[in-house]
């Protein structure tokens, strides 16, 4: 293959995009890109993705009030990768984190329907009605009965968000088995896709009955596809 041909093969490739973050960063703000990256992964990190606000300060050596410092290193970390990845501050978690571009078509392949009718359940009862946590006993309420069958489908898909790093699972004062949105997962709905699932509201606030009948035709009645 001519060199003119493999420069643009290697320039199209996710890791090639890399080799522009030289010439944008400082050997510091590297690091601290590579361990976003390390952080960021669910392989890696159980619970807490990404790193901190008062890490990631620390490690560009940045006063923690050093606000245009860090927007500063997020734009231009953005602008060299953003064809591939996206590194995002989520404030309300206080938590920085890489995100991956996945295309539509390879996203049906991530996410079953009704692991999609859950993590968008959490997405609106965290998100939008501000909730810290989405108790266990409140999916079974939402998707379905109390059964087995209901009870396995629902643990069997949430274990598909956890591995994915969109939940975690959350104590609480109450004991009850509950899970977290991370910022992974509140990221993971794109705009359009938002917007999309905004129009099956009937006004502008959305309510928990338009979550609901969204969602009814993923209801995990007991009993079918088990």
């Amino acid at each position: 293959m001519p060199f003119d041909e493999l420069e643009e093969t290697h320039s199209q490739l996710p890791l090639g995009a890399m080799e522009r973050l030289t010439a944008v960063l400082s050997p510091d703000e590297e690091y601290a890109f590579v361990q976003i990256m390390f952080s960021s992964s669910a392989s890696v990190r159980s619970d807490s993705f990404g790193l901190s606000k008062r890490e990631l300060m620390k490690i560009l050596k940045l006063k923690q009030e050093d606000e245009q410092g860090l927007i500063s290193f997020l734009k231009r970390v953005n602008q060299a990768i953003s064809r591939y990845f996206q590194v995002v501050y989520d404030e309300r978690r206080d938590r920085i984190v890489a995100l991956i571009h996945v295309p539509a078509r390879q996203a049906r392949d991530l996410l079953s329907s009704e692991s999609l009718a859950l993590l968008m359940f959490i997405f609106y009862h965290q998100e939008v009605l501000q909730n810290e946590y989405t108790l266990f006993a409140q999916l079974l309420e939402a998707f379905g009965h109390e059964s087995l069958d209901v009870r396995r489908k629902i643990l069997m898909n949430l274990d598909t968000l956890m591995k994915l790093g969109a939940v975690v699972k959350y104590e609480n004062p109450s004991n009850e088995e509950a899970y977290a949105l991370t910022t992974i997962g509140s990221r993971l709905f794109s705009d359009s896709y938002l917007k999309r699932f905004a129009e099956f509201s009937h006004s502008q606030q959305l309510h928990m009955d338009d979550v609901l009948k969204f969602f009814k035709r993923y209801n995990l009645t007991a009993g079918a596809d088990s």
